[in-house]
């Protein structure tokens, strides 16, 4: 008895990426819409049993989602992320999601497309074992950078690609962007993203300790809107923090 948020299968569809997949501009902005169209498609089937279900736009790094690389500045930024930004906006998604950002100019750069086409965003940014972004920027700096320089345009903020335990510390400090995280989508390893990139075989962790997490997450985060998982995870983790998160709630 929740709402849900139904993702679209396009992170990697920034037009910059056309090149690596040979595929035109004009072609990956087609996948972005055929994406769209699946998702539809699937809300149709579920939306009499599950409401409400929203449609996110998912709008994926230019870079490498583990490593920063070259940072774009932010209007190189708008430029990239535009293109599909404004497919999202032509066929009608709900929402739009900055997932595995790992740095805060691009996360402006698309958080301020988004509010020129008029849809709501979510900054989902991607952080390291010690619970800053691969820059080296705290958590806590980047989302109040990004809120600063926006006018506080995002709805919400999450936390991605990383285990619950690398982030744990930093939520405690309870300072006010804490409860602008609004959504959780952890890691079920405990690896860096180093060791994950090496890894030959997936690393689901355990999905029990995983819902325990969580749900010690939650005392921390007074605006949780939205859980999930990342690296690892499948229906048996998303299943054990829905458990934990229902007694809690229930009691």
């Amino acid at each position: 008895r929740t709402g849900f948020v139904l993702d679209t299968n396009t992170w990697r569809g920034c037009t910059g990426w056309g090149p690596a997949l040979d595929k035109s501009a004009s072609e990956m902005l087609r996948l972005t819409m055929d994406a769209v169209y699946f998702a539809k498609e699937l809300r149709n089937g579920w939306e009499s049993r599950v409401s409400p279900i929203l449609l996110n736009g998912v709008v994926g790094p230019a870079g490498d989602g583990y490593a920063p690389g070259e940072v774009p500045d932010v209007g190189l930024a708008r430029e990239m992320h535009r293109p599909q930004i404004d497919c999202f906006a032509h066929e009608g998604v709900d929402m739009v999601s900055a997932t595995t950002m790992t740095n805060t100019s691009e996360a402006i750069g698309i958080t301020q497309v988004a509010v020129d086409v008029g849809l709501p965003v979510v900054v989902s940014f991607t952080v390291e074992t010690d619970g800053s972004l691969p820059t080296g920027e705290p958590l806590g700096e980047a989302i109040d950078r990004v809120d600063a320089a926006t006018g506080h345009a995002p709805i919400y903020y999450m936390v991605n690609c990383a285990h619950p335990d690398h982030f744990l510390d930093a939520l405690k400090t309870g300072e006010d962007w804490v409860g602008r995280i609004g959504g959780i989508r952890a890691n079920a390893s405990r690896l860096s993203h180093a060791e994950l990139d090496l890894a030959e075989h997936l690393d689901d962790g355990d999905p029990e300790e995983f819902g325990t997490l969580y749900s010690k997450i939650s005392d921390l985060l007074p605006n949780l809107l939205v859980v999930g998982g990342c690296c690892g995870t499948d229906h048996r983790h998303v299943g054990c923090v829905s458990n934990h998160l229902f007694t809690k709630v229930a009691a």
